[in-house]
């Protein structure tokens, strides 16, 4: 990967498989506002949302993890802490509260500003990193093509200002693990990386029981709505997504793929139109074309 922040690297030859993994990541967690929005209906709370998950996708990984328990210095295991916070606990925590605050849409929108954050704590933190007209003029046109989804055609935004700052701070908390994750993926593997993440979000999701206690009972999980979005969200939205975005950022860079969480709200638009009988208007259309456009700007050399 180039030491500038951008041109990226084409989409072509071997760089084609790590771009597409990282779309797909996208698109799968693009649905998981729905999963999350149906499971805080039937009555979960965001942290038991997001200890199941969790604790689905650490079991899981196990299986293929390799049976290193600690990194090589204290200062890398503080980080995988911090990437359990930022990635883990904090970051859904505060999304799946957004989710039950606000509009699935609006939490997809302003959680897709976490490029834009990413990129201002790249350029603070690193030298070696800079700005060019072409990242910047893509993306803008694709958080112009994101405000278009959320409209719809509409032109009435309906805000919570609770539920957008918390799906604020979910953004920054993002932006804050791709810097992170960084370093790490560099001298650790896609599946340790994740294993970390997971077993130190677990960890610190335990102090919001404190304010919270656990009320979801057990015969709820029964529940073919509820144990059915959570072995998706736990087994393909994390076990599988996390190893695989881990791989990603390995190949191509944590810039590089962060920014193609513009193309959630795509996703978020499509599952809404399918599970809620929502129709993808013509103005939503449009705005799924400018993102694509912004994308492919953003991540395409000159």
């Amino acid at each position: 990967m180039s030491n500038t922040l951008s041109p990226f690297r084409a989409l072509r030859g071997t760089d084609i498989l790590p771009h597409a993994v990282a779309i797909t990541v996208v698109l799968i967690w693009g649905v998981t506002f729905i999963n999350s929005k149906v499971l805080l209906q039937h009555g979960m709370t965001p942290e038991e949302i997001f200890v199941v998950r969790f604790l689905l996708a650490y079991g899981s990984i196990w299986c293929i993890s390799p049976r290193q328990f600690w990194c090589h210095s204290w200062r890398d295991e503080l980080r995988m802490v911090l990437l359990g916070l930022t990635g883990g606990s904090l970051y859904f925590v505060t999304e799946n509260e957004a989710v039950g605050l606000t509009l699935v849409n609006n939490v997809s929108f302003i959680v897709c500003t976490a490029p834009l954050f990413t990129v201002l704590l790249a350029l603070l933190l690193f030298r070696d990193v800079r700005a060019t007209g072409r990242l910047i003029v893509g993306s803008l046109i694709a958080l112009l093509g994101v405000g278009t989804i959320i409209f719809n055609g509409h032109f009435v935004l309906h805000l919570s200002p609770a539920g957008d700052l918390l799906a604020l701070a979910a953004a920054l908390c993002w932006a804050a693990y791709s810097i992170l994750i960084r370093s790490v993926s560099r001298r650790y593997s896609s599946v340790f990386i994740t294993r970390k993440v997971f077993a130190y979000g677990l960890l610190t999701v335990l102090p919001f029981f404190l304010w919270r206690p656990w009320q979801f009972p057990l015969s709820g999980f029964l529940q073919p709505e509820i144990w059915g979005n959570l072995l998706f969200l736990g087994l393909v939205a994390s076990f599988a997504c996390f190893a695989l975005w881990s791989w990603a950022v390995k190949r191509i860079g944590a810039l590089s793929t962060s920014n193609y969480i513009y193309l959630n709200p795509i996703a978020t638009v499509a599952a809404s139109a399918l599970f809620l009988a929502e129709p993808i208007t013509a103005v939503a259309a449009l705005g799924m074309v400018l993102i694509l456009l912004g994308v492919y700007l953003a991540n395409s050399s000159k």
